[in-house]
């Protein structure tokens, strides 16, 4: 049998059964069982809003590079181009720190951000702001950069050899290093542990 025979069918035997609801029924109200109200989920943020741009013009974000290890951050770039280069960025935030470029590195959602990205390479159409997270290598100290003189970042002395593994300093900037490295802040805090006993049951 075709599919259009059977459909033929099908439909004949549908028309032979006799109809057990009028074309003007109307369910009664009083006897049509009650349902709760469908209540959607809420988004998990909201929407942006559409920022209608002049022709010819480009689109622009607030962009803030922040850091709450040592040195803390939390810098706001406004109106940052979405050709804007990562590695812009960085140039960016060293021209307003004594941080080297080739120390500072960019996260964007935990995971390292390339040089050669670009803002519209990572935000999606509708957002008008992005944050960064900054990991400075070695955490060299960020000083500002006065308008008159140029200021050159100071480097505390933790001293040489032994010296180095008795001070609070080098852990702390050892359990850094290793979380972002691993990314995973307990698989750090775990490498981090043994380092330390090995260096304790060695003294």
């Amino acid at each position: 049998m075709t599919e259009l025979s059977f459909a033929k069918s099908f439909l004949t035997t549908l028309d032979t059964r006799p109809t057990k609801i009028t074309a003007d029924h109307v369910e009664d109200p009083k006897n049509y069982p009650a349902h709760s109200a469908y209540i959607l989920p809420k988004m998990p943020r909201p929407l942006a809003k559409k920022i209608k741009l002049t022709p010819g013009s480009e689109r622009s974000l607030s962009v803030t590079l922040k850091s709450l290890r040592n040195p803390p951050l939390d810098v706001t770039l406004p109106s940052q181009p979405l050709s804007t280069s990562i590695l812009t960025l960085k140039e960016t935030l060293s021209a307003q720190t004594s941080i080297p470029v080739a120390k500072i590195r960019l996260l964007f959602n935990k995971k390292p951000a390339a040089d050669s990205k670009v803002l519209k390479d990572l935000v999606g159409e509708e957002e008008s702001k992005v944050e960064f997270g900054v990991m400075v290598i070695g955490g060299a100290a960020a000083l500002k950069r006065s308008e008159s003189e140029e200021v050159e970042p100071k480097v505390a002395h933790m001293g040489e050899g032994k010296e180095v593994l008795k001070s609070e300093e080098f852990w702390v900037d050892l359990k850094g290093f290793l979380t972002q490295r691993l990314k995973d802040e307990v698989e750090g805090e775990r490498v981090w542990g043994v380092f330390k006993k090995a260096v304790e049951s060695g003294k």
